[in-house]
């Protein structure tokens, strides 16, 4: 009987979760501390590029097992894209151990029958170039989602945001907090255009990251959040409050007014791509409109807590138009602001000021 590594159980235990609903950062987050580093690398490519290159996968079970497999067991057709990335998209792999560890890992699941099967779909595999049935798959981007883009962003565009949600992003460090924050999420707080001693109410606030720039440049910030567990990591600098933004907030109206309010709505995350990938095989187009309420709520329980003269700044890390632009119709925005994968650098982000003279 073949010993699993640890870096491949954890990645097999994290991408089923994921399938039951988890988030693969937390999971890695916590599953892989306690691995040595090279280990936690591991896990972290296998988990990452098994959700990224999903679609293509899911085509090279069907490819190299001879028919479509429609009816495999999750844990099955878990373990045949672990094998199959392993084999096909990485390099200092050794065929053997991807191979007999995923039927190890079919077994550990208790689907000993499956075992012979993943086997022998494995031992099939090569790195020859193969003929992708359509673009979604070529691309590894669901059908809808890509139609989406196309009609707003055009066909090349559309087509560059999806290859870029394939690479690995990059890690970056904020020099303002020290934090590690995308580049693109590093633009939003300086349309703020935040001065020593202002007030500052961040909505939406965790993990802190924002919050954190917003208190470097000498803001005074109340930040907020739906759940207290998730004010966990916004600094301890702010004054922390637990509230839901969409709902009426418990701030006064007169002299409790702030002079600068971050709405970070939550949204789809479709700019996020690259960085968690299950979001493109959970998403559907019926989430979309619940997001659009919401972030409408939330834009108008902040307003009226806006000085006059003060500004509000709206963003989302998503890519869809009624997430963005539809959901400031009507307000006051003197700038809107957007950042596009495949064009620039970091994840995807749309932002617009409002501002009431």
């Amino acid at each position: 009987m073949s010993v699993i590594s640890p870096a491949r159980e954890v990645s097999f235990r994290i991408l089923t979760r994921v399938h039951a609903g988890g988030y693969a950062a937390d999971l890695l987050r916590n599953e892989a501390a306690a691995l040595e580093s090279r280990d936690a690398g591991l896990a972290e490519t296998l988990v990452f590029g098994s959700l990224r290159y999903q679609s293509q996968l899911d085509f090279l079970i069907d490819h190299f097992s001879g028919r479509a497999q429609t009816k495999l067991d999750q844990e099955v057709r878990t373990a045949l894209r672990l094998g199959i990335f392993q084999l096909r998209y990485l390099d200092r792999i050794p065929a053997h151990a991807a191979v007999a560890e995923s039927v190890e890992l079919v077994k550990s699941a208790h689907k000993r029958s499956a075992a012979s099967f993943v086997n022998a779909v494995l031992r099939k595999v090569t790195r020859q170039a193969v003929r992708w049935p359509d673009v979604p798959t070529e691309l590894s981007i669901p059908e809808w989602m890509l139609a989406r883009w196309e009609r707003h962003y055009g066909v090349a565009t559309a087509r560059r945001i999806a290859q870029a949600a394939l690479i690995e992003p990059e890690g970056y460090v904020n020099p303002a907090t020290g934090r590690q924050q995308d580049i693109g999420a590093q633009s939003i707080v300086p349309l703020l255009q935040i001065e020593p001693g202002m007030t500052v109410l961040d909505l939406c606030a965790a993990p802190g990251n924002k919050t954190a720039q917003a208190l470097a440049a000498g803001g005074r910030v109340t930040a907020c959040d739906r759940y207290f567990r998730r004010l966990a990591e916004v600094p301890r600098e702010a004054a922390r409050v637990v509230l839901d933004a969409a709902e009426q907030l418990p701030f006064s109206h007169g002299s409790g007014r702030f002079d600068r309010i971050l709405l970070d709505a939550p949204c789809s995350g479709t700019g996020t791509l690259a960085r968690n990938p299950e979001i493109k095989w959970r998403l559907q187009p019926s989430d979309i409109p619940v997001f659009q309420k919401r972030q409408r709520k939330m834009i108008e329980q902040a307003l009226p807590h806006l000085r006059p003269g003060g500004r509000l700044v709206y963003a989302t890390c998503a890519l869809e138009q009624e997430e963005n632009e539809a959901v400031i119709e009507g307000l006051p925005v003197v700038e809107m602001h957007s950042r596009i994968p495949g064009r620039d650098p970091g994840d995807g982000f749309f932002a617009a000021v409002i501002a009431y003279k």
